[in-house]
Formats: C-alpha cells, sequence, structure tokens
C-alpha cells in the first residue's frame, strides 16, 4: 500500500476571485452524475515532471469531483475538489504527496493550475500559488488513461464547466504558470496535450452509473469471491493521431505473449485451469481472475476475482503454474515500478476458491516455469536502464533465488520461452539505442538461448557455452540478424521438433506505426535443422501485434492458430481467426477460417501449457480503434469456437459454439 507523504499546506494569498481571463463560450458542461472525459493510451503524458491545468466553473461544493485524475484516484495523480477544498494528490519518488487550498467561489470562473517539479507539488489558482507540498522525485510512468472531468467512469464526477485543458511534460516556473492563466502558451514545445472548446465537448461519454459492485482487494488471503461471467479487460498503448487510434488496443485480457504460461492443462483433474484479465461490470479497470474448463463435463467454473490491480494497463494481466502437488500459482505482472506484483498460491491443490498472498515485491512480463524436481524456474524483466531480463528460482514457490541478470543491452529484451522435457529455451530480440524515439519501437534481431539446469548455465541452440549477462548484440545466442535490413522482429512462440529443435513464430515489418505503410509484415518461421535456422513465411499480417501461436504436434501435424486475417478494424490489432496446417514440417500450408463479419477484432489466441485438444486456444474480442467490452472465447484443436458466457448464476456453464456463418453476432 502507498503510505501518502506528511502534507504541508502553504496558506498563501489567495487570489481575488474574479477569474483571470473572460469565461470560456462554449466549455464542456459536466452533470455532477455520469458524464465524463476519458483520454486512453495516455503514455505520450509521461514524464518526471509535469503540469496541469484547465479552466472550471464549479455549481456546487457536494462531496467529491474530480477536475483531473490519471491511474487510480489519488495514487497517481489527482486534482480535485472536497466541498469548499481544492485537492492535488500526485506520486512522485514512490509516496503519494498531498496539498490543498481554498476553492474559489461557485459559480466564477478560474484557472487551476497543478505542477510536479522534482522537489514539490505546487497549485496555482489564477496565476498566484496557493499551496506547496514536499515531493522529492519522479512520477512514474503510466498508460492509465487521463480523465477530465472524472477520477473514472461514473466517480467523484465534476458539476460545472470546464475548458482550456492542458498537459506539459515539464514543470513550469511560477512565472510560466501566471502566464498560462492569462491565456497564453508558454512553453509549446512541451505542450503535449490541449483540449478546449468543441474539441472538449466531442469527448464527453455519459458512463452508465456504477452498478453494485464490491470493490476488490489488491491481494488475496483467503476464499475468493466470485465474478458473475467472463468480462475481459480493454487497452490502448501509445495513440497515434491517425484513423488507428493507436499503435495497438482491443480485448487484450490474454495479452502479452510475454506473458506464460496463461493456460494449463492438467491431465489427473481433466482440467484446463486459466487465468486472464478482467474488468467489472461497469467499468474498465484490470482484475485478475481464475477459472478453469471442465473436460469431462463441458462446463465453465464461475469466474473468481483474485484481486484488482488499480490500472486498466493489460502488461499488469496474470500467469499461471503449478507444482507438483497441483497448486496453483499465480503471477500478478506489474508494468514497470509504478505498482506492486505479487505471487499467490492456491491453498488447494487443482482448488481455485481460496489463496494466499506469498510473495509481493516487483516484476514484469513474468514467465514462471515448473521444471520438475528443479521446481520453479521464473523468468522475467525487471526495469534497469531498459528491460532487463532476469531469472530467480525457486523449489516451492516460497523461498527465492535472488534474481540473476540474464541478459541486457542496447535498450533491453523481450522474450518469449517454453520447456522442453528438462530443458527451458528462450527466444529474445533486441532494443538499439540511439533512435529517434524509444528504443522498443525499433526491436530487431532474434536470438535464442537454453537452460537444462534450472538457469545456473545457458547454451546457445547448438550448446556452446554462453557467458551470462549477455551483454552485447553480435554473442553466440543470434540466431537471424535483421538490424542491417531494416526489419522489426515481434516475437509470438516457441515450441520444439519432434527431435526437440526449436521452432519460432514471429512476424517481421519494416515500422512500428499501425496502417498499411508499414507493410508487408509478415508472420514468419525458423526452425533449427541441426545445423541452421531454415526460415520459412506463413502467412502475411496487417499489424506489428497480430498474434498467432505455434503447435508441433506428435503426429507431426505443425499448426497455427491466429488473429491475422483482416477485421472489422482493418489494420489494428488483432483480426479474423484462422487456422494453419503444414504436413511437411512448415514448408506448405493449409488455411481454414475460424470466423468471419465479426463485429470487433479478435486478439491473442495463446497456447495452454500441455494443450488438451478440447481447449486449445484461449482469447479475447473487443473494437480496435475504441473502448468496448470484451468477449471470452476459446477453440478445439478441430476448428470448433466457442465463446465463455458474459452472464452466469450458478457455479458453472456451459460455452456456446460460435460458427463462421454467425455474422456480425458478437453476444
Amino acid at each position: 500500500m502507498i503510505r501518502p507523504a506528511t502534507i504541508v499546506l502553504v496558506c498563501l494569498a489567495f487570489p481575488s476571485a474574479a477569474p483571470a481571463a473572460d469565461s470560456p463560450s462554449q466549455p464542456a458542461d459536466f452533470d455532477g452524475r455520469t458524464t465524463g472525459v476519458r483520454i486512453e493510451a495516455a503514455s505520450r503524458l509521461n514524464s518526471g515532471k509535469w503540469t496541469v491545468s484547465l479552466r472550471a466553473q464549479r455549481r456546487t461544493a457536494v462531496g467529491e469531483q474530480a477536475l483531473l485524475s490519471r491511474g487510480r484516484p489519488g495514487e497517481q495523480m489527482t486534482l480535485k475538489l472536497v466541498g469548499e477544498r481544492l485537492v492535488l494528490q500526485a506520486r512522485a519518488g514512490g509516496k503519494v504527496a498531498t496539498v490543498e487550498a481554498p476553492a474559489w467561489p461557485l459559480k466564477q470562473w478560474a484557472h487551476v493550475a497543478a505542477v510536479l517539479d522534482g522537489q514539490a507539488i505546487r497549485l496555482y489558482v489564477d496565476g498566484k500559488q496557493v499551496a506547496q507540498a514536499p515531493a522529492k522525485g519522479s512520477a512514474p510512468g503510466t498508460d492509465d488513461a487521463l480523465y477530465v472531468g472524472c477520477a473514472r467512469p461514473a466517480a467523484a464526477v465534476f458539476d460545472g464547466l470546464i475548458d482550456d485543458v492542458r498537459y506539459h511534460r515539464t514543470a513550469l516556473s511560477a512565472e510560466q504558470a501566471a502566464r498560462l492563466a492569462t491565456g497564453a502558451d508558454p512553453l509549446p514545445t512541451a505542450r503535449v496535450l490541449h483540449l478546449q472548446g468543441e474539441a472538449l465537448r466531442k469527448l464527453i461519454e455519459r458512463f452508465a452509473p456504477a452498478a453494485v459492485e464490491p470493490e476488490y482487494p489488491t491481494s488475496a488471503d483467503g476464499t475468493l469471491p466470485k465474478a458473475d461471467g467472463f468480462r475481459g479487460v480493454w487497452y490502448a498503448n501509445q495513440a497515434s493521431g491517425d484513423e488507428y487510434r493507436f499503435k495497438y488496443s482491443g480485448g487484450l485480457a490474454t495479452y502479452p505473449q510475454q506473458h506464460l504460461p496463461i493456460a494449463v492443462y492438467v491431465p489427473s483433474v481433466n482440467r484446463t485451469f486459466f487465468v486472464y484479465g478482467g474488468r467489472y461490470r461497469d467499468r474498465n479497470e484490470l482484475l485478475h481472475m481464475v477459472s478453469y474448463f471442465d473436460h469431462a463435463t463441458g462446463l465453465l467454473a464461475r469466474p473468481r476475482v483474485l484481486l484488482d490491480k488499480h490500472t486498466s494497463d493489460a502488461h499488469d494481466n496474470p500467469v499461471l503454474s503449478l507444482d507438483d502437488k497441483g497448486h496453483l500459482y499465480i503471477f500478478s505482472n506489474s508494468h514497470g515500478t509504478g505498482r506492486p506484483s505479487y505471487v499467490h498460491r492456491s491453498r488447494e491443490p487443482y482448488g481455485i476458491d481460496a489463496f494466499d498472498c506469498i510473495w509481493k515485491t516487483n516484476f514484469s512480463y513474468g514467465q514462471p516455469w515448473w521444471m520438475g524436481e528443479r521446481g520453479f524456474v521464473f523468468l522475467h524483466t525487471l526495469y534497469s536502464r531498459g528491460r532487463a531480463l532476469h531469472v530467480a528460482a525457486s523449489p516451492d514457490g516460497r523461498t527465492w533465488s535472488e534474481p540473476r541478470l540474464l541478459s541486457r543491452f542496447g535498450e533491453g529484451h523481450y522474450q518469449v520461452s517454453w520447456p522442453c522435457g528438462p530443458r527451458l529455451g528462450t527466444v529474445l530480440n533486441y532494443h538499439p539505442p540511439g533512435h529517434d524515439g524509444p528504443g522498443l519501437n525499433w526491436r530487431t534481431n532474434l536470438y535464442y538461448l537454453q537452460t537444462a539446469d534450472g538457469g545456473t548455465t545457458w547454451t546457445n541452440v547448438s550448446g556452446q557455452g554462453l557467458n551470462i549477462p549477455l551483454k552485447d548484440k553480435a554473442n553466440p545466442a543470434l540466431a537471424i540478424e535483421y538490424e542491417s535490413k531494416g526489419r522489426l522482429v515481434y516475437l509470438k512462440d516457441l515450441a520444439y521438433d519432434r527431435d526437440g529443435r526449436p521452432v519460432i513464430l514471429y512476424l517481421t515489418s519494416k515500422g512500428y506505426e499501425s496502417g498499411p505503410a508499414n507493410d508487408p509484415r509478415t508472420l514468419t518461421l525458423a526452425h533449427w535443422t541441426g545445423q541452421t535456422w531454415d526460415v520459412s513465411e506463413i502467412a502475411p499480417a496487417d499489424n506489428n501485434y497480430d498474434f498467432a501461436s505455434l503447435y508441433v504436434e506428435a503426429d507431426g501435424t505443425w499448426r497455427v492458430i491466429g488473429a491475422l486475417d483482416p477485421g472489422p478494424q482493418a489494420w489494428n490489432t488483432g483480426g479474423e481467426m484462422a487456422m494453419w496446417t503444414s504436413t511437411d514440417a512448415g514448408r506448405t500450408w493449409k488455411k481454414r477460417q475460424l470466423t468471419s463479419h465479426s463485429k470487433w477484432n479478435h486478439h491473442y489466441p495463446r497456447r495452454p501449457l500441455n494443450a488438451h485438444p478440447g481447449f486449445y486456444a484461449l482469447w479475447a474480442d473487443g473494437h480496435a480503434r475504441e473502448t468496448s467490452g470484451s468477449n471470452l472465447y476459446f477453440a478445439t484443436r478441430d476448428g470448433q469456437v466457442y465463446v465463455m458466457p458474459g452472464k452466469m448464476d450458478g457455479e458453472s456453464a456451459k460455452p456456446q459454439l460460435v460458427t463462421p456463418q454467425d455474422e456480425g453476432r458478437q453476444p
């Protein structure tokens, strides 16, 4: 739990009640009940220092009324009115500082600005500082939405008028804040958001009033509450300002591919257990969910709510592992260092009713694998000068070794891993430094390394020992070089042929932005023959974040299940579902359509560990250009698609069969 810093209130001379500039002629009107503005994919606002400002006229002084809010109310940044007080809460250096001052009179306009400068938070009204408090450190990065006129949908809604909303990715000086209050633009190079008049009014949404649903805790110790159906979280990343709106977006309950595994089939109980990123009934806030499919009865268990992650960021989605006694372990990831991560263990073997929190820490992109007698091998990322890959181990899930650096060069890596008997392999790309923009958008190259002793020693694909950590892009783990060709590499999946040789699934592209300008995007296969990497192409894609899973089956069939075909939101993440099969080790492929005429794009079909033919891929759907609902699906190996019930009354329910002929059907 974040502990607020000590409040220091400085009662400076309060400005006169007269507005600093003429009242706006056509401001946005907020009704105090259901209206609000939500700005998704707000990562462009991220900065260690910031300034937010707006003009507002308040009608009432009843309860809490948020002017601006980002993240969980009171935990990232919230500028609000509480009765006759103006309150700013802002997180810096891991703590939340709070400052407050008297509010301006009702039915009068005021210009309000809030500043975080690395040393303090400051409040300005009509260009004059009215309060400050110590706040040392930087603001955390987050992909959480920015809300205007409410704290979140239908919560702490402002009752009054708002205009001239601005966000600067720096701390304005007192002189600049004073100029800002006059309507001037003192530092346009740092201003990344400016909404006023008609542009602001067009963004107003009328959110449904909050349903009577309990607030779930941030971690579990005991019996889990039950949800009333399967609902997935919606998420967007990096607004693009064009018709495609985002770098990637949609119903991302099973995102990302760096979270492994999220589903596990257990033969002894004939169940596929799975976790996913869920949400509340009436607001898009990430809940960690757990359920299972019973293959004997054909029923889905009513999902349980493990915790509320206090974000809508799907990078915080959970992963799942089981030990040799059948206990479920749910690893709750965090996107960077701004939120805690958790590990929970089920009280009963193969049970989802009760869990205990056994570890609170911080990690990202977790990949916990139970490796038999060696216990857990936990591949994960720690944010330190980029995305640094680490490995930790535990014999029992309770006591863990210190994370050991596995690889960090350039600005870091993404990875996908998978076990093959006693061996664990992982595939990396890397983020080159020195480009115009974040290195992660220029991911490239393909590296493969493996361990057979629980992460102590590592080799490349041919068995050559590696010096860990990897520190340079030219190292013996390099499988295929793409950087000099100007091709980006988006990892998808890793499997092994019947001889235990790795088969890597990935996508190549020439740029990170959505849209046809960066075509061709190609789903590609790299198969280690024992002597060389045999590279072949499977199918085109229309977005870098189109995803597919790879299956190498005992009878020699290679299978790919993916959301690559153009969907209703073309060139955005996901699309229609299809299945490709090969009987000649990936040289030729036959395609079968699984969905068509969908209302929303399908996203991230994921492969369970030990996948059962009756529950072979798990995914979600959602509108890829605007916030929407999201349904959960699974497919069988023979291509039947089922949707999970969005509403459940009993303890279990049958999934509903969906066919490509269900035109426009979205439950």
